[in-house]
């Protein structure tokens, strides 16, 4: 079968063949598709250009409430006629907006759903940063991330004298907290909506940043009790949240290296929610024995990040998150078997899948520290 694949790839590579194939009629179509495919890979970051200028000039929130004509829009938006209409022409052909008549433009299907959506609109301006990184692929896939914005937006990835986790500030980590806070519920949701908490009675946040998961849980659940833990800089911030939404009471932040330092015990529930993606597997490795040693007998484990080679989103694996783990300077997506082996060999069992509604944003193994010890 692979000689056939072969000979097939030899085939299509040929000029006279790519010249017939246009012309014939069963195949003229394959080849257009393939052609707009290849395209729309060359043009990828053009594209992302066109979106990052709309969420600049805040071009969907104007036109929330409905469609708008182009001298209306030139009255709120900053550019001159001439911008402006090229712009919008291109949100047209990406299919970010749709014109009608009378010279108006209107939100699509594909671009209503980032209206006021903080999380998605967050992630597009971060973007920047990557893309200026993805300048010289050749150069990370090397190993060179001294000019990487991601590396320096990230702190506790540099290992460099004084930016260890415990060293830093809670000024020094606000920028990536915040944005860690925004993009949250992207998660969460799935979460919340995947597994029901009624049953335990404190849960553990491993890496919560500011509390988003929590604040969320905390309204959803009265009766649980919480115990985040990141560096101190974070765990700072997040006991200053808890305190000015009135959860500090039900809500400790803890700070320190969760790699090194032992986790607060106690807790039946622990999660993990996009964390060990930013980590190669030794440092994976104790992290999830730390976690396990934390959890009491039969407690239970939601790990939740997005993983490599998910059915309908393979292009998320290991193609996006595998580029910019690489520019963040440490981390790999994994499959959900490798973190399943990884879960099973720091003593974790009865592993499984939960359903996701959104994989894209996630998926969620749930996993068990056993009730008694395993000989």
């Amino acid at each position: 079968m692979e000689s056939f694949f072969d000979w097939r790839n030899r085939l299509i590579a040929s000029p006279s063949f790519q010249r017939w194939a246009t012309r014939f009629p069963l195949t003229r179509w394959i080849v257009k598709k393939q052609a707009s495919e290849i395209f729309d890979l060359m043009a990828g970051f053009v594209y992302t250009q066109v979106l990052l200028a709309c969420t600049q000039v805040n071009l969907f929130d104007i036109l929330a409430k409905g469609a708008l004509s182009f001298d209306d829009l030139q009255k709120q938006i900053p550019l001159k006629p001439a911008g402006l209409r090229r712009l919008l022409d291109a949100a047209v052909a990406i299919k970010l907006l749709v014109k009608r008549s009378e010279d108006r433009y209107a939100l699509s299907m594909k671009s209503a759903p980032l209206v006021g959506n903080i999380a998605i609109l967050d992630m597009v301006k971060h973007h920047a940063d990557f893309y200026r990184d993805l300048s010289d692929p050749i150069a990370l896939l090397q190993g060179d991330t001294s000019s990487a914005a991601l590396n320096e937006y990230w702190p506790y990835i540099t290992p460099e004298q004084g930016a260890a986790p415990e060293n830093l500030s809670a000024e020094k980590v606000a920028d990536y907290s915040k944005l860690m806070a925004h993009t949250q519920s992207l998660v969460t949701d799935e979460i919340i909506d995947a597994y029901p908490m009624g049953k335990h009675q404190v849960v553990l946040d491993i890496g919560g940043g500011q509390g988003a998961f929590v604040k969320r849980l905390a309204a959803r659940y009265p009766h649980l009790e919480f115990k985040l833990f990141d560096i101190p800089g974070v765990a700072e911030l997040s006991n200053a949240h808890f305190e000015e939404i009135g959860l500090s009471k039900r809500a400790q932040a803890i700070g320190g290296n969760f790699f090194q330092d032992p986790l607060p015990k106690g807790c039946d529930l622990a999660t993990l929610v996009r964390v060990i993606f930013d980590h190669d597997d030794v440092r994976v490795k104790q992290l999830l024995s730390n976690v396990f040693d934390a959890l009491k007998p039969g407690g239970t484990l939601l790990l939740a990040e997005p993983m490599a080679e998910t059915k309908g989103f393979e292009a998320m694996g290991h193609a996006y998150f595998g580029f910019y783990l690489l520019a963040m300077g440490r981390g790999r997506p994994r499959t959900e078997a490798e973190i399943s082996s990884l879960l099973s060999q720091a003593g974790f069992t009865d592993i499984r899948l939960l359903n996701s509604y959104m994989p894209l944003n996630a998926q969620i193994l749930q996993c068990s520290k056993p009730s008694t010890p395993i000989a």
